[in-house]
C-alpha cells in the first residue's frame, strides 16, 4: 500500500477567490437547462469595478474599451455611471450611439481607419481621434477637419500577459513631426497616448512610458510652441486570473506617483484611462460541458479533456497559454493533471497543454466546467461559424 505522502492530493480549487458561494449557486441555477457553452455577465461586478476605478484613479477620465465586451447591457450600465467610450470601428460607434451616448463621450482610438470611417465618425459628431502616421493624419484633416488628435507612441508591453505589439504607435521623433504637421493641417494637437500592454503585471511599464510622455510634452512646448493637454494611458490594469496580480489600488498609487514625477507635480489638463479587461473580465463566467475525456495511448500520463468551448468559441487568448483562465470542475477525489482542448476540427484548438490544470478523478463526460474571469475578449473574439458552431451565447446573470 502506498504511503499517505505518495497518494494523490484531493482535488482543490480556490472557488472562493473567484466567486462567493451564493453567486456560484446563482450561476448553477440560471444555467440549469441552458445549452452550453454560454457566457454569463454579472453587472453588479461591472458596476463595482467601475466604482473602484473612479475611486482609485479620481484624476482620470474613464473611456471604456468597447471591444472588451460590447454587450448592450454592459455599455448601458457604464453609460449610466458616467463612463466615456473608446471605440475602434463604425460598428462599435453605432452600438454606443444607439444607446444615447453623446459623441462628446466617444473617442476613435484605432490608429488604423479608412477615410470613409473618419467621415462617418465626423458626421456623427465625434471630434477626438488617435493617430500614429502621416497618411492617417492627412486623412483626419480631410475627413474630420479641425478635430482634436492625439498621438500614440510605441511601447513594448514587457511584463504583459497579452502585449500590445509594435503594430501600434510611432517613435517619439516621428511624434514631434506629426505634431508639426497637425498644426499645418488645421487640427488641434491634443495629447499623447500609450498602451502598457493588456494584463500588465509590471507597474514599472507606466513609469517608462510616462517618462517619455513627459519629455515629449516639454519638447513640443519648447520647440514647436504647442501646449499639449491630454495623456491617454490606455488599459493594462489587471483582472483576477489564475496567476494573481496586484490589486488596482497598488497600481493606482504608483501610477499617480509616476505622473507626478513625469509632469513635475502638475498634471495635464486631462488624463484618460481606457480599461476594458479590468472592468468586465471578473464579471464573466463561461459555462461549458465536457464532451470527451481520452488518452492517446495506454501509457499516456495525462488525459485530454475536450470542452464544448474552445479557441474559436471565445477563448482565443489561450493562444500560447497567455491568459490562464481559472477553470473549476465540480467533483470529488484525487486531483488528476489534464490537457484541456476545445471541440473543433482544428489542431490549434488546444487550450492548455503546458500549464498544469487539474480536475477531480470523479469527473465524467457531460459534467460541466466553469471558466471564471471570462467577461473580457471572449464573446467579442468568438468566430461566426467555424465548424458551424455559433458565436458564444451571452446572458446577464439575474
Amino acid at each position: 500500500m502506498a504511503s499517505a505522502s505518495l497518494s494523490k492530493p484531493a482535488y482543490a480549487f480556490p472557488l472562493d477567490r473567484f466567486s462567493s458561494p451564493e453567486r456560484f449557486e446563482r450561476i448553477k441555477s440560471f444555467t440549469e437547462g441552458v445549452e452550453t457553452p454560454c457566457l454569463l455577465i454579472d453587472l453588479d461586478v461591472v458596476r463595482a469595478k467601475y466604482a473602484e476605478h473612479r475611486e482609485q484613479l479620481p484624476f482620470a477620465r474613464v473611456y471604456y474599451a468597447v471591444n472588451a465586451n460590447p454587450m448592450a447591457e454592459v455599455l448601458s450600465a457604464l453609460r449610466d455611471l458616467g463612463a466615456s467610450f473608446d471605440v475602434g470601428s463604425r460598428y462599435e460607434l453605432d452600438k454606443v450611439l444607439a444607446l444615447g451616448v453623446p459623441p462628446e463621450r466617444i473617442g476613435f482610438g484605432n490608429t488604423i481607419k479608412k477615410r470613409a470611417d473618419l467621415a462617418y465618425f465626423f458626421d456623427r459628431g465625434v471630434r477626438l481621434y488617435a493617430t500614429d502616421s502621416i497618411l492617417d493624419l492627412n486623412n483626419i484633416s480631410d475627413c474630420a477637419p479641425g478635430s482634436r488628435v492625439y498621438f500614440r507612441i510605441l511601447s513594448e508591453g514587457l511584463g504583459a500577459d497579452w502585449p500590445q505589439s509594435k503594430k501600434f504607435g510611432s517613435h517619439p521623433d516621428l511624434v514631434r513631426q506629426l505634431v508639426k504637421l497637425a498644426v499645418r493641417l488645421g487640427l488641434e494637437p491634443y495629447g499623447i497616448a500609450f498602451h502598457p500592454g493588456s494584463q500588465q503585471r509590471d507597474v514599472g511599464q507606466w513609469s517608462t512610458a510616462l517618462t517619455t510622455v513627459g519629455h515629449l510634452f516639454r519638447q513640443v512646448a519648447e520647440q514647436i510652441h504647442v501646449d499639449l493637454k491630454m495623456v491617454d494611458m490606455g488599459g493594462g490594469l489587471p483582472a483576477n486570473y489564475l496567476e494573481p496580480a496586484d490589486p488596482v489600488p497598488v497600481y493606482a498609487e504608483n501610477i499617480r506617483r509616476f505622473l507626478d514625477n513625469s509632469f513635475e507635480g502638475k498634471l495635464p489638463d486631462e488624463v484618460i484611462v481606457e480599461p476594458g479587461r479590468s472592468l468586465v473580465a471578473d464579471a464573466g463566467i463561461i459555462v461549458s460541458e465536457i464532451v470527451n475525456i481520452a488518452k492517446k495511448s495506454v501509457s499516456d500520463r495525462y488525459p485530454w479533456v475536450f470542452l464544448d468551448a474552445g479557441k474559436f468559441g471565445g477563448l482565443i487568448e489561450t493562444q500560447g497559454e497567455a491568459i490562464k483562465y481559472p477553470i473549476y470542475f465540480e467533483g470529488v477525489g484525487g486531483a488528476q493533471e489534464v490537457i484541456i482542448a476545445g471541440p473543433t476540427c482544428d489542431s490549434m484548438d488546444i487550450l492548455y497543454e503546458k500549464w498544469t490544470y487539474t480536475m477531480p478523478e470523479s469527473t465524467r463526460i457531460g459534467d460541466r466546467a466553469y471558466i471564471f474571469t471570462a467577461g473580457a475578449y471572449t464573446q467579442s473574439y468568438s468566430s461566426v461559424c467555424f465548424n458551424g458552431f455559433p458565436p458564444l451565447r451571452a446572458y446577464i446573470l439575474p
